[in-house]
């Protein structure tokens, strides 16, 4: 059974507070996705394995952990999620990224998938699915699914808000999938939009509103 995780530490609090205010700019707002994006990561990869290695320091030889060859992938659901990868691939340099594309329909408010590019080893890899918003949770389901498809190791899905009818969407439909947020919010409005919230994600990231 999957778990979630609200990850309340102050730094992210801080740094959420000025994201959702509606005078910040699209350069800070990237930013701000990215520094959270990458708090939220610490928070995700606790479990990584560890082994020991000998290493020489300038006054002894010892042992000490390095992470145990685990292959990760990052996969952001298009377009917002493409905002989180570069704080994503700062601390772990070496994961691949693939790409989902999904859009919404605006009378339906359901998924409409156009792109799915995955690394070609992804069977191999532990799968970490981004997306800073999860109002019906609708894209992170079908997103999960063809990744499921692919038999990975294991997948975990990070976002930043999420309303409770997308964490209970999400947890009904992939029981198995631990994800984490840093806050969960009040409710969706008719137009299945997150109150409070903070707007349209891709619009203000990429300034397109």
């Amino acid at each position: 059974m999957g778990n979630v995780t609200v990850v309340s530490h102050p730094l992210i609090q801080h740094k959420l507070s000025i994201l959702r205010d509606k005078s910040t700019s699209s350069k800070d707002f990237r930013e701000l996705v990215k520094e959270i994006a990458m708090l939220l990561c610490y928070e995700a990869t606790r479990d990584l394995p560890l082994k020991d290695v000998e290493v020489e320091t300038p006054m002894c030889k010892a042992t000490f952990k390095k992470i145990s060859g685990k292959k990760l992938a990052f996969v952001p659901i298009l377009r917002a999620g493409i905002g989180m990868v570069d704080g994503m691939l700062a601390l772990l340099p070496s994961a691949r990224v693939g790409h989902i594309g999904m859009y919404r329909d605006p009378a339906t408010h359901k998924p409409v998938e156009y792109y799915c590019k995955l690394p070609a080893d992804v069977n191999e890899r532990d799968v970490i699915v981004l997306d800073p918003m999860l109002a019906t949770g609708g894209s992170a389901i079908d997103a999960i699914s063809q990744i499921k498809k692919r038999n990975p190791h294991s997948i975990k899905f990070i976002g930043i808000i999420g309303a409770p009818e997308g964490l209970e969407a999400l947890q009904s439909a992939h029981p198995d999938i631990d994800i984490y947020l840093a806050a969960l919010d009040e409710k969706l409005n008719e137009n299945a939009y997150i109150i409070p919230g903070l707007g349209d994600a891709g619009d203000r990231i990429f300034g397109t509103k």
